[in-house]
């Protein structure tokens, strides 16, 4: 409900009001003295549902993970000191991959800022790198348009996180509240003019073999829609960037897989023979442009993003495109329905031929193998259409390979930040956002235990998380960098692991432990025989390389 009549509020009263008027519905955080006026208001408080998590860090990945399935924003409510500063890594997590959030953070009085009073921090200058903005709010008269704009800037444009961090006083503060909130103005988004669009659109046309690579930005924009009726018109192969799987569907005669240097052989040798690249939403970090040299990429770049700092900042782009991938794709449909554009069906039957080349499976032991394991849990989970999220490591490029997505929001990973420990509390936020799809982090045994005391969350608020652990025994993604780069002397890279499903029985969290292939099904049955969370340990062959 938007208030329009003014009236006189307390600042964490204008938090509350502020954020309804938002639309926001959930926050994730972790209470402390300095925001103890606000958690108050909370109590009360029917129409937003707060998370307890056990970690400042899950906080934000769960509110990541939240805004990441919703489209929405996600919310963080934490205190000062070490309750600010355990938010940084899943602040600079959801900057780098692009997802919006607002993290509220706790601070001292405004007349101890600089003081080193106690749980002091200066989270301005420790996040101003890895936001969009940051605000500091010490007078209550700015509290309430600070808020929205915060909101805003987090869901314009390339989408991110916006920290506010305020002072102790203004929640005991009161001054007039106007209910603005509910009248918010987006920050416009640059849009390209017609004839900018249809040049581009005629060099992809004219191209021989032109390919298109979409990354998350096809997601942030909601345009996989008009991507695949575009890459369909004109027969166009489509590749993905890794934040962009499921934008394009995995089981189409237009898709060749994932680029880069964990991607397949199909999609990265259709980029060296293509003669165009049309790049959508993606902006080519080190993991792709590190698989190809001599400007291969560089020949000919449509690029398409919505922040113009993207545009040529890897790779020159000969012909950029600054807007909305969703509203340029629907133009160039028009365009092409309605003009004379070249069908590439030749060329896309020669590129099927690359999907041949693919590198097959092979086992190199007797013992459980990652692809055996999440070939399985695809095949028994597709017709749920789940929600997939990972940590990083092997499992996570194993999941990537191995798992089809078809479509967005459905594949929940840390891409640019790399950041073990994401996974688990951002599939906590995606139980929350959608609460009628099946949603199963698939993790290693070193990652999860990053974050593992998250199972509490999972059983306070029954969210029914299925945990899919691919244990190995060791930090595996960088034992395998050992093996390749220093002759197997595998440095603190040996991991000692507890038994996951006695800890998960500790939480009340049952669980069981596989080791041979013919397990795996009867394992699911029993995972997916209740309602609750459930963990299944999967002992698999320690020495398997991605």
């Amino acid at each position: 409900m938007i208030i329009t009549d003014t009236k006189t509020l307390t600042g964490a009263e204008i938090i509350i009001e502020t954020l309804k008027n938002l639309g926001v519905d959930t926050i994730f955080g972790y209470p402390g003295g300095i925001v103890l006026s606000v958690y108050d208001k909370l109590y009360s408080c029917k129409d937003i549902k707060h998370y307890l998590v056990r970690h400042e860090q899950a906080a934000v990945h769960a509110a990541e993970g939240y805004a990441r399935v919703t489209g929405k924003c996600g919310y963080v409510l934490v205190t000062s000191g070490p309750g600010a500063t355990n938010t940084v890594t899943g602040i600079a997590n959801a900057y780098l991959d692009g997802y919006p959030l607002v993290v509220l953070t706790g601070q001292v009085m405004e007349n101890q800022i600089g003081k080193d009073a106690f749980q002091e921090v200066n989270i301005i200058d420790i996040t101003k790198s890895c936001t969009k903005k940051n605000f500091q709010v010490t007078n209550v008269k700015d509290l309430e348009n600070t808020l929205i704009e915060a909101h805003n800037i987090a869901i314009s444009g390339k989408q991110g996180p916006v920290v506010v961090d305020l002072a102790k006083n203004i929640f005991s503060e009161t001054t007039e509240f106007t209910g603005n909130a509910g009248m918010k103005n987006l920050i416009p988004i640059p849009m390209p003019a017609d004839v900018e669009i249809i040049n581009a659109l005629k060099a992809v046309s004219f191209a021989e073999k032109p390919v298109i690579i979409a990354g998350g930005g096809v997601v942030n924009s909601e345009a996989s829609t008009e991507l695949y009726e575009f890459a369909k018109l004109l027969n166009i192969p489509v590749v993905n960037t890794m934040m962009g799987l499921g934008t394009f569907p995995q089981n189409d005669e237009n898709y060749f897989g994932m680029i880069g240097l964990f991607g397949s052989v199909a999609a990265n040798q259709i980029l060296r023979e293509s003669d165009l690249i049309f790049a959508i939403g993606a902006r080519f970090n080190d993991r792709i442009s590190c698989c190809f040299q001599n400007n291969e990429l560089s020949r000919k770049l449509v690029h398409l993003d919505i922040n113009p700092d993207e545009i040529s900042r890897v790779i020159h782009a000969s012909i950029p495109l600054v807007g909305d991938a969703k509203y340029i794709l629907a133009k160039m449909i028009s365009l092409i329905k309605t003009g004379d554009y070249e069908d590439k069906q030749v060329w896309l039957q020669s590129a099927q031929e690359l999907k041949n080349k693919n590198i097959k499976r092979n086992k190199i032991s007797d013992k459980l193998h990652s692809f055996e394991v999440i070939e399985a849990i695809y095949e028994f989970t597709k017709y749920m259409n789940p929600i997939v999220t990972t940590e990083v490591g092997q499992h996570q490029l194993w999941t990537a390979q191995n798992f089809k997505f078809n479509q967005t929001r459905k594949f929940l990973t840390s891409g640019g930040s790399g950041t073990m420990g994401f996974g688990f509390p951002a599939a906590i936020g995606a139980c929350v956002a959608n609460k009628t799809q099946p949603v199963i982090c698939i993790t290693g045994d070193g990652s999860l235990q990053m974050n593992i005391q998250e199972l509490a969350t999972c059983v306070d608020y029954n969210l029914p998380v299925k945990i899919m652990v691919l244990n190995n025994g060791y930090l595996g993604m960088v034992r395998q960098l050992q093996e390749r780069m220093c002759e197997k002397r595998y440095s603190e890279t040996k991991i000692s692991n507890p038994d996951f499903v006695k800890l998960a029985d500790s939480y009340g969290i049952k669980g069981i432990r596989v080791e041979k292939a013919e397990d795996i099904e009867n394992a699911l049955k029993t995972a997916y025989s209740t309602e609750e969370p459930f963990l299944i340990d999967f002992i698999i062959e320690p020495l398997e390389v991605v």
